[in-house]
């Protein structure tokens, strides 16, 4: 028995052989490379996983409220994190797909939302002189433009024009934690190792603004938006100690919700559906051995 199967397997052996022998010298080099154990070859995972130079560094993973499926976000961070955004973020940043109306979503009454809009100037057209026109906001508005067209905003910040923050924390690449770490992840300027010793060293000459600010977390570890948060920048009405840091977190929570308004009614409508699923799944389970618990095993 063994005689009569050592021939074919021989065989179909050798006609594979032959088959490959007879493959482009390019296929049969991807083959070879891709039978490779991990660690050997040019296609293992750590060379494509190689982070080109200049790369942002990996953001630190941040405990948020809202992550997870269970997650939810807390409306008062969220009410923070507008004052911080209005406060230091608005005079460069836009919100160009929020209105005024959404803000009630984070707690707020009808009547604070009409007071919020109305501490807000919008464009009113212009007058006979031709001289741009405001007035107060309304609900139905949305927030304006810091800038009224890209050239003031490249004017006005060295060449560089502020993103709108609407969608940040969703195409952002890192998310919340990337929006995070770069608020508070700005580091000092480097000396040269040359002027060590000397007055250039003790007293150090500021980055000019045209080169800068370092930031591992930015694209080409530098970035042209300064540090934008210090402690007390802003005063938190529920008493909250308005440091850095915290004005950092809760106004990436602020943009995480503007990005995803809705995530907390997914997240229920999802808790709902699957708690659904699992009563309707008992109740076929049953139904089942009621109408087969007359046939005997």
């Amino acid at each position: 028995m063994k005689a009569r199967m050592s021939f074919p397997v021989r065989s179909l052996a050798s006609g594979r052989w032959r088959a490959l022998r007879r493959l482009p010298p390019v296929v049969l080099g991807v083959l070879v490379c891709s039978c490779l154990p991990v660690g050997h070859g040019a296609f293992t995972p750590s060379a494509l996983a190689a982070p080109p130079p200049g790369a942002p560094a990996h953001a630190p993973a941040q405990n948020w409220s809202f992550n997870g499926p269970l997650g939810h976000f807390d409306l008062g961070a969220v009410q923070r994190g507008y004052a911080v955004f209005a406060g230091v973020c608005a005079s460069c940043h836009s919100l160009t797909q929020v209105h005024f109306s959404d803000l009630g979503d984070m707690g707020l009454t009808p009547e604070q939302v009409t007071a919020l809009a109305a501490s807000w100037q919008v464009a009113a057209g212009r007058d006979a002189e031709g001289h741009l026109k405001h007035r107060k906001a309304t609900p139905d508005d949305a927030l304006p433009r810091p800038y009224a067209d890209p050239d003031a905003a490249r004017a006005a910040n060295r060449g560089a024009v502020p993103p709108d923050l609407s969608r940040i924390t969703q195409v952002y690449p890192g998310g919340p934690d990337r929006v995070y770490a770069l608020l508070t992840g700005y580091v000092p300027a480097k000396v040269p190792a040359s002027a060590a010793g000397t007055d250039a060293e003790r007293h150090p000459a500021p980055t000019p603004p045209e080169a800068g600010f370092a930031n591992p977390y930015a694209i080409g570890h530098r970035t042209a938006m300064p540090p934008p948060l210090r402690d007390h920048a802003v005063l938190y009405a529920d008493g909250t100690q308005p440091t850095a840091q915290q004005e950092a977190r809760d106004v990436t929570t602020f943009l995480a919700w503007i990005s995803n308004p809705h995530a907390d009614a997914k997240r229920r409508l999802g808790v709902g559906v699957v708690l659904y699923l699992c009563f309707l799944a008992c109740l076929l389970v049953i139904l089942k051995r009621r109408i087969w618990s007359h046939v005997s095993k």
